[in-house]
């Protein structure tokens, strides 16, 4: 079986505009060259496509079929042309980004959804590291950009910008003892508290250390669903307890050592020294203008 391009467009231009006159002129060419290159293509697939006996050519239950197949075929081309379109422009074929779970989820769609329509050709792997876990893959070259919470102490070789502000949130089940009364500080300290981990040894983890029974968990989602079942109280970004406190699955107990929740900055990243390709250098100056 061989087949050309130029058939599969005839063929598909025909059924969408209704007749091979009409195919024609969509494409620009002689009527005669597209009927041609149907009937090569009904040759090459050994099968009628269309009944002509009307007056307009009617697919049959085979032209129904391969039609499916001709228009994905079609759309691969036109894919494969803008990828090589887009490298040849200085646009990177693969693009890492690193997120901490910090970073709502809300603003990452819209980021993702403004970088779909611009780069469609890039292709694209989000990773969710915790805390400096973000760092290391960006000093490690396994990311080209990363999205973290600030850290005290930034490796040198990396470069960033403070795209703003995420408030923790203290929470605990409805029925763990901290929901019943004014918490003060060191009652903190008698409950187990449950803590986000990274897979490294660092004393960055425990920068919001307050009790001394912890759980180390490598996910916000995942501590979220521990403290629902009475496991413990966490330090929670609001975005991500939201809907539990909606639902009453979780409480903010009453603070009387502050009236305020724990802001964390969050900061993007990236390499001193290494250069940035078109689609990465967008993607942080699109991050930067959406959280002005």
């Amino acid at each position: 079986m061989s087949f050309s391009l130029e058939q599969l467009k005839a063929f598909v231009a025909t059924v969408e505009t209704g007749s091979f006159s009409a195919a024609a002129r969509q494409l620009g060419k002689a009527q005669s060259v597209i009927s041609t290159a149907v009937s090569n293509l009904e040759v090459d697939v050994d099968s009628s496509l269309f009944i002509r006996s009307g007056r307009y050519p009617t697919l049959t239950p085979v032209g129904e079929r391969l039609l499916v197949e001709a228009r994905v075929i079609l759309e691969r081309c036109e894919h494969f042309r803008g990828v090589a379109q887009s490298l040849g422009e200085g646009v990177e074929s693969r693009l890492v980004l690193a997120v901490d779970e910090l970073y709502p989820e809300s603003k990452l769609g819209t980021l993702m959804e403004d970088f779909s329509r611009r780069f469609p050709s890039v292709e694209l792997e989000l990773l969710f590291p915790l805390m400096e876990d973000v760092s290391r893959l960006v000093l490690e070259d396994r990311a080209d950009l990363g999205i973290m919470w600030r850290q005290e102490i930034l490796p040198s070789a990396l470069n960033f910008h403070t795209l703003g502000w995420v408030s923790l949130t203290l929470v605990c089940a409805p029925e763990h003892e901290l929901a019943h009364q004014p918490v003060a500080w060191e009652e903190l300290k008698r409950y187990r508290q449950l803590m986000v981990a990274t897979r490294n040894h660092s004393d960055e983890k425990a920068r919001l250390r307050v009790a001394s029974d912890v759980w180390w968990v490598e996910s916000q989602w995942v501590i979220v669903e521990l403290v629902q079942r009475n496991l413990g109280w966490a330090f929670v970004p609001e975005h991500v307890v939201a809907s539990a406190l909606d639902n009453g699955y979780l409480v903010a107990p009453i603070l009387d050592f502050d009236d305020h929740d724990w802001p964390v900055a969050l900061e993007l990243i990236w390499h001193k020294q290494r250069s940035l390709g078109k689609a990465a250098t967008w993607l942080k100056s699109a991050a930067i203008a959406l959280n002005k």
